[in-house]
C-alpha cells in the first residue's frame, strides 16, 4: 500500500499531523479527485488512514503515530545528499531543516533541540528517554502539565530516528507538547502545502533564552 507513489505522496502529506480533505490530497499527489477517492478508500480499508467528517466535508488523517513511525522509518533508508554545506542542505523553511513528524518536531531543528535537552540533562537516556526533575520543571515553565502527560497511555519521551539527519529527535508526549507550544507561541510557523515549519525570529530568541540554543 505504501509503495505506490500516489499513495506514498498522500501519506507523506499527512505526516504533519494535520487532517486534510480529499481535494487537497489529490492536488499534492498530482492526480484527479476521482482517482484520489479510490486510493484514499484503500488506505482507510487497510488501516493506514482514518476518515473524519466535519459538516459536509470529509477529512483524512494518519490512523495512528505507528503509521507515521513506519513512514519515517522508510525515509531513513533513502539516499542522503552529499557534498553540500549544512545551510545548503537545510535552509530555514525546508523540510530538512524543520518539519512535523506526526505531532512532534523533526529535522535539523528537532535534533538540535533534543541534543540541548540531553546536554542540560532535561532528558536522559539513549535507547529510551526519561524526563528528569529538571526537565519536568522546564516543561512546566512552558505551561506543559507534565503530570497529565504521565497519566496518559502514551510514552512520555522516546527517541525517534530522524530520516534526514540520521540522528534522534524527541518524540512521545513531551515531544508533542514542545512542538505544540512552539506553534502556539509562533516560534515556528507552518509552510503552506508542506509539513515543513519555519523558525521565526521570535522562535530564535525563545530558544536562545530557554535553552541557550543558537540556530
Amino acid at each position: 500500500m505504501i509503495g505506490d507513489p500516489t499513495r506514498a505522496a498522500m501519506l507523506g502529506a499527512l505526516l504533519g499531523g494535520e487532517p486534510l480533505p480529499a481535494g487537497e490530497l489529490a492536488r499534492r499527489a498530482g492526480i484527479a479527485p476521482a482517482t484520489a477517492t479510490s486510493h484514499l478508500a484503500r488506505l482507510v480499508e487497510h488501516g493506514l488512514l482514518v476518515r473524519r467528517r466535519s459538516g459536509r466535508h470529509r477529512y483524512f488523517a494518519l490512523a495512528s503515530p505507528d503509521v507515521a513511525a513506519a513512514l519515517e522509518a522508510l525515509g531513513r533508508i533513502t539516499p542522503s545528499r552529499r557534498g553540500a554545506s549544512a545551510a545548503e542542505q537545510a535552509p530555514n523553511g525546508s523540510i530538512q531543516f524543520a518539519r512535523t513528524c506526526y505531532d512532534h518536531l523533526a529535522g535539523l531543528l528537532g535534533v538540535m533541540v533534543t541534543d540541548r535537552l540531553l546536554e542540560r540533562q532535561l532528558i536522559v537516556g539513549h535507547d529510551s528517554y526519561e524526563v528528569t526533575a529538571a526537565g519536568t520543571s522546564w516543561l512546566r515553565s512552558l505551561g506543559v502539565d507534565v503530570e497529565v502527560l504521565r497519566r496518559s497511555r502514551r510514552v512520555l519521551a522516546r527517541p525517534c530516528l530522524d530520516w534526514t539527519e540520521r540522528r534522534d529527535h524527541l518524540a512521545g508526549g513531551a515531544g508533542a507538547a514542545i512542538a505544540s507550544v512552539m506553534l502556539e507561541r509562533h516560534w515556528i510557523t507552518r509552510v503552506e502545502g508542506s509539513r515543513a515549519v519555519r523558525l521565526t525570529l521570535r522562535g530564535r530568541e525563545a530558544l536562545r533564552r530557554t535553552l541557550g540554543l543558537e540556530c
